[in-house]
């Protein structure tokens, strides 16, 4: 069973910034993207963003120009780096990994809280 490390949730006053962290095991050597989803009470889970090899990215519209995805493909490790925090932004953040080698749909980190208000 692949784990992978978030960190980074909590939280924050509206307009804040956050970031979180997310690693994979550095054994893992065919990761074809990583980014993150998200989960609100009640909401289905969306795609927040991506970044796939050669540095496609991917961004939900509601974030596009606030958050920055980021891979460390040294430490196997993808960041969002969240600025302009608002209350709608609430939810239960999720890594996903996609491993060319492993299951289709990648691996699920357990989800971080962000939680902004004020």
């Amino acid at each position: 069973q692949v784990q992978l490390e978030e960190s980074g949730g909590g939280w924050v006053q509206p307009w804040g910034s956050l970031r979180l962290s997310c690693a994979a095991p550095r054994n893992i050597t065919t990761i074809s993207r990583m980014g993150w989803y998200r989960q609100a009470p009640e909401k289905q889970r969306e795609l927040v963003a991506q970044i796939a090899d050669g540095g496609h990215l991917i961004y939900a519209a509601s974030v596009k120009g606030r958050f920055t995805v980021s891979r460390d493909n040294a430490k196997n490790t993808v960041y969002l780096q969240m600025n302009l925090l608002k209350p709608e932004d609430t939810a239960v953040y999720y890594c996903n990994v996609v491993d060319q080698l492993g299951p289709r749909g990648g691996y699920w980190g357990q989800g971080t809280q962000v939680t902004v208000s004020s």
